[in-house]
């Protein structure tokens, strides 16, 4: 028997040197070995009660799938996982595992935490570059389920009712299926053909999808229910930016995330002569301190900026993003400037262009410095400004990267649709039923800009209702 590797520390992840990586869009992140999957897999001590399971949203069965490893048995792990998610190579890489399932982990006790979410990746990889497996599909049980977006929540809840014999279509806004997967998340943190994988083993298992297809334009919930839908789910994401209404947010060379991350990631902005341009180059500031404010940050260096600074309002320890992003960003380069807070972005005013005063180029970004003080709702110490602390950062590109909503396309044009003051859909948390009958939510429709786990678990609980709704009309 194959003893227990009890090393405090997880075997790190290979990746691209710093210097390297931040002039490419290649994966940063390169994977284990088999060799190094086994070694990682030989310090889960298999707990009885599983704590780590807890700490998954969808539930995955953590310590018989790292058992499988230990076997060096990886299509055998790669089915473990796959009995409760959809997305394996994609939560391998994106999901938060140090605030969820590692988070359990008791070897995190006394040392690191199990690598669950390099080793849930590894088996995915392993799976993808050697299976020629093509899923079943499950006999038809007569019924049709839409589904509305190809994000993570969609994703997973079409795939879990295609599991039991549903027949589903995903109709997708975009003309790439994926959602925030292809349009918000950049390559070097998740390759678009992964995200492409797991959409074809959809397709192949006997789910549709229809892309080009706006829900509430060209078609409403309800046409879907006279087309002989019998539920619908609406996954269709957050995919309306905020900003921070401050003067000069109209200026050229002022972008939400939104659309800087999808010009890149989806029109492939990066190439040399691309369809859909983008501002390259110069100094860029990011406005914000998430995940998305990261992806952005790091994305405008690798499109050849000379000078890409983060500016969040709070210090480090307040910052939202993973800390592996984090430490990516400044391992490349790019300047935190914490406790700031931009207050105007100051532009050239072109005076021969009479038609648009407000057409101008970015010159910089008038912020003002913070300190912290008493807690806000969340727990967290509110920022204060600093009175007299202004200054002028050099900057021709800015960033808005401070949060999106849900898009108010689905509520306007669907009737009996309750949705909340931020425009979120509501819902019954345990099964995602709106307020409308047979239709059914999940994912940053209704929380907002959340995580893709998250959104994935919104997704399986929803199916798992869905099915429950159309066998109680029939019986």
């Amino acid at each position: 028997m194959t003893k227990p590797n009890m090393s405090l520390k997880k075997n790190p992840m290979p990746s691209q040197e710093p210097q390297v990586r931040a002039h490419n869009f290649n994966e940063v992140a390169t994977g284990y070995t088999e060799e190094t999957a086994l070694d990682e897999a030989l310090r889960c001590l298999s707990c009885k009660n599983m704590p780590c399971v807890s700490g998954c949203p969808v539930n995955i069965h953590i310590p018989e799938f790292i058992a499988k490893i230990k076997e060096g048995d990886f299509e055998g792990a790669y089915r473990v996982i796959s009995k409760t998610s959809s997305l394996p190579a994609v939560c391998g890489r994106v999901c938060p595992q140090e605030t969820q399932c590692e988070s359990k982990c008791v070897r995190g006790i006394k040392g690191e935490p199990v690598g669950i979410g390099r080793l849930e990746r590894f088996v995915a990889d392993w799976h993808n570059a050697h299976s020629g497996e093509v899923p079943e599909t499950a006999p038809s049980n007569g019924h049709r389920v839409a589904v509305v977006g190809s994000g993570p929540s969609g994703l997973t809840c079409a795939g879990d009712l295609a599991k039991k014999g549903y027949k589903v279509t995903v109709f997708e806004a975009l003309h790439t299926a994926g959602g925030v997967l292809v349009y918000g998340i950049p390559e070097f943190r998740l390759p678009k053909a992964i995200v492409q994988k797991e959409v074809d083993t959809l397709s192949a298992m006997g789910v549709d999808v229809e892309t080009n297809i706006v829900i509430g334009k060209t078609l409403t919930i309800d046409e879907l229910f006279e087309q002989g839908y019998e539920a619908v789910f609406v996954g269709s994401g957050a995919g309306l930016p905020n900003f921070m209404g401050i003067p000069g947010e109209s200026y050229k060379g002022v972008y939400s995330a939104n659309e800087f991350l999808t010009r890149s990631n989806l029109m492939k902005a990066y190439e040399s002569d691309p369809v859909t341009p983008i501002m390259k180059g110069g100094r860029v500031a990011v406005v914000g301190g998430g995940n998305v404010a990261m992806d952005a940050a790091r994305t405008a260096l690798r499109l050849g900026a000379e000078k890409v600074y983060i500016v969040y309002r709070r210090s480090l320890e307040e910052l939202p993003a993973r800390r592996e992003e984090v430490e990516h960003a400044m391992e490349e380069g790019i300047e935190f400037k914490l406790l700031n807070n931009p207050i105007e972005i100051l532009g050239y005013q072109n005076p021969d262009d009479r038609r648009d005063p407000k057409n101008g180029f970015v010159t910089g970004m008038k912020c003002i410095r913070m300190e912290l003080g008493e807690p806000d709702e969340k727990g967290r110490r509110r920022p204060v400004p600093v009175p007299g602390s202004e200054f002028t950062l050099d900057v021709d590109t800015v960033v808005i990267a401070i949060g999106t909503s849900p898009n108010p396309l689905i509520k306007s044009t669907t009737k009996g649709l309750e949705v909340n003051r931020k425009g979120g859909i509501v819902v019954e948390e345990a099964t995602g039923a709106t307020s409308r009958e047979g239709v059914y939510a999940g994912g940053d429709a209704v929380t907002g800009a959340a995580t893709v786990i998250s959104a994935m678990g919104a997704g399986k609980a929803a199916a798992a209702a869905i099915d429950e709704y159309i066998k109680g009309k029939e019986a």
